[in-house]
């Protein structure tokens, strides 16, 4: 009775004609760095709800789909004419009518098909993905279908991701995409539970190659410790530490691009980190080679604690050995 009424004391609190958030920054279009807006609808929340690292669920509310016009609304009152790129972000996947009712998806469609943007980015998982859902988007323009894929190995995103899908579901569904003239963007995790520093490491480098042909390009997205999760339960007994800084910056220097990152939360204890006086300056670093793609400069950084990172990789495959997976 309790959590219930809680529940609905947060609902009533919540504006749900307003977006979660809304933000402008820059992004990778065809190459070139574009003025984008980024925008985070609050829906009723992703129906999957089962992945190890994604606190999320939590954002949901039971917005309708004329709340979601509302927020869509909302939120293109801090665009542009300067504006090229819209992403739209929910807690769950774009292409689900039971989150994102398809008069609401529609709308908003319609509406950034007048504004003429040049590209549209949207997260769904792949059983979303249908002939006549990507033609839905196609038609009214240029669509970027991003995919958490997490993992090219299965058994890690089956028992440490818990993602319910396989690497031949995703491959499917990017040939979907593609055979209309789509573009895909696989989303890849460093540092899942319960594999170790170097594991994690070398797990993300040979899953973006193996993404590489069913992708157009790849996202490196850096564990963080999000509420009311089994990697949040495991952080708080010792047994989990988010992904060192210097991972993403090895896995960004082996893998052909384009591949971006954008490093939620470094430099934090729940974030991706280091030392702490490196962080800043190479998050930093990070975010300037998502727009110029040239990966000299993560060549040239330094700090002390670099030899720590190596050591306790060492260390962490003397223990526990190098294939848990």
């Amino acid at each position: 009775m309790a959590r219930a009424r809680a529940n609905r004391d947060k609902e009533r609190e919540l504006d749900l004609t307003r977006p979660v958030s809304v933000w402008r920054s820059k992004d990778l279009l065809e190459g070139q760095p574009a003025q984008s807006l980024t925008v985070i609808l609050r829906t009723v929340g992703c129906r999957w709800n089962r992945c190890t690292m994604c606190g999320y669920a939590g954002e949901g509310a039971p917005a309708s789909a004329s709340d979601l016009i509302a927020q869509f609304g909302s939120a293109l009152e801090r665009s542009s004419p300067e504006v090229s790129v819209v992403k739209i972000y929910t807690s769950g996947s774009f292409l689900d009518p039971a989150e994102m009712p398809v008069q609401a998806r529609d709308e908003i469609l319609k509406r950034l098909e007048r504004l003429a943007i040049k590209k549209l980015v949207v997260e769904t998982r792949p059983e979303y993905i249908t002939e006549q859902t990507v033609e839905t988007c196609l038609s009214r323009l240029p669509t970027e279908f991003a995919i958490g894929l997490e993992t090219a190995n299965d058994l890690i995103r089956d028992k440490a991701i818990r993602k319910g899908f396989t690497f031949q579901d995703f491959a499917i569904a990017s040939e979907v995409v593609h055979r209309q003239g789509g573009s895909i963007k696989a989303y890849l995790l460093l540092k899942p539970p319960l594999l170790s520093e170097g594991q994690a490491m070398r797990d993300a480098i040979s899953s973006a190659r193996a993404a590489r042909s069913y992708s157009d390009i790849l996202s490196l997205n850096l564990c963080n410790v999000q509420r009311n999760t089994v990697v949040e339960r495991m952080w708080e007994r010792g047994e989990y530490r988010p992904p060192w800084l210097w991972s993403a910056i090895e896995v960004l220097k082996s893998v052909p691009g384009p591949i971006v990152c954008d490093p939620v939360g470094a430099g934090t204890r729940r974030g991706p980190h280091n030392c702490g006086a490196c962080d800043e300056g190479i998050a930093e670093a990070i975010r300037v080679h998502d727009l110029s793609q040239d990966i000299t400069p993560l060549q040239k950084l330094d700090c002390q604690c670099k030899s720590t990172w190596k050591e306790l990789m060492e260390a962490e495959e003397e223990s526990f050995g190098a294939a848990l997976f």
